[in-house]
C-alpha cells in the first residue's frame, strides 16, 4: 500500500471514530427523579415561598447531591415545572352527548383537584407567585392549562352548533364564566367550600344567561297568536 493510502486509511479511521456516539451515561434513577418532586411538594405544602426553594435545599430536602437535580434539570423554574406536571392529571373523557353534561364533567373535574390538597397547594404557590415568575406560569399555562382550557372552547363551540349558546357570544369570556368561580373557591378563598353540586349550579347559572334568547315582539308589530277579543267594534255582548 502506498503512503498516500495508508493516510487517507488513517484520516478516513479518525473520522470514523469521530462520528461514533458517545457513549450514553447511566440512566435516570425513577426513585431519585420521585424522592426530588415530593421534597418539593413536601416544601410547599410546608409553605415554603418558591423565592425560598434553593437547589441546595431541594437537594438535602431530598437526600440526594445537587449534582444529581442539575443532570437532570438545568435550574428550578425546569425542575417545579415538572414537579406541576406530575400533580396535573388529564381532562375526563367528555361523551359528546349533552353540552350541560360535559360542562358538569370539566367543572366537577376542577372541584376535585381544589379539594386534593396537594394540588392545591401548588396551584396557590404559582399563582401568588406569578408576578415574580412569570415564565414559570407561561410555561405552566402553555403545557398544562392550555390543554384544559381548548376542552372546554370544544365543548362551548358544540353549543353554539346545537343552538344551546348564543352564536354572538365571545367564547373566551364564556369559559371564564364557568371556570372563575371554581377556582375562586378553591385558590383564592381557600375556607370556602367546595360542596357537591357546585358544578351543577355553576354549570346552570351560566347556561341561563348565554342561552339563545326567546324571539320578542317589536314595539309596534303585530301580536303573535290569538287575540283575546276584537280589536275594533262592539264589544261581545253589547249588541
Amino acid at each position: 500500500m502506498s503512503r498516500v493510502a495508508e493516510d487517507r486509511g488513517r484520516t478516513a479511521g479518525a473520522r470514523a471514530g469521530a462520528a461514533a456516539p458517545r457513549r450514553r451515561g447511566r440512566p435516570r434513577s425513577a426513585a431519585a427523579d420521585s424522592a426530588i418532586v415530593e421534597a418539593v411538594l413536601r416544601l410547599i405544602e410546608d409553605g415554603v415561598p418558591i423565592a425560598e426553594l434553593s437547589m441546595e435545599r431541594i437537594a438535602r430536602e431530598a437526600g440526594v447531591g445537587k449534582a444529581t437535580l442539575y443532570r437532570r434539570w438545568p435550574g428550578k423554574s425546569a425542575l417545579l415545572l415538572d414537579v406541576m406536571r406530575s400533580q396535573d392529571t388529564p381532562p375526563p373523557p367528555l361523551d359528546g352527548d349533552s353540552v350541560r353534561e360535559d360542562l358538569v364533567r370539566l367543572l366537577e373535574f376542577l372541584r376535585h383537584r381544589g379539594l386534593a390538597k396537594r394540588s392545591s397547594a401548588v396551584l396557590r404557590t404559582v399563582v401568588s407567585h406569578v408576578q415574580a415568575q412569570p415564565e414559570l406560569w407561561a410555561e405552566y399555562h402553555e403545557t398544562v392549562v392550555r390543554a384544559r382550557h381548548e376542552a372546554l372552547l370544544g365543548v362551548l363551540r358544540r353549543g353554539v352548533a346545537s343552538g344551546e349558546i348564543r352564536a354572538d357570544q365571545d367564547l373566551d369570556t364564556v369559559a371564564d364564566l364557568f371556570v372563575g368561580p371554581m377556582l375562586a373557591r378553591a385558590i383564592l378563598h381557600e375556607w370556602k367550600e367546595l360542596p357537591e353540586g357546585l358544578a351543577e349550579d355553576i354549570v346552570d347559572t351560566v347556561l341561563e344567561g348565554v342561552r339563545p334568547r326567546p324571539a320578542t315582539r317589536p314595539a309596534n308589530g303585530p301580536m303573535d297568536g290569538p287575540m283575546d277579543g276584537p280589536a275594533t267594534g262592539t264589544a261581545p255582548g253589547a249588541e
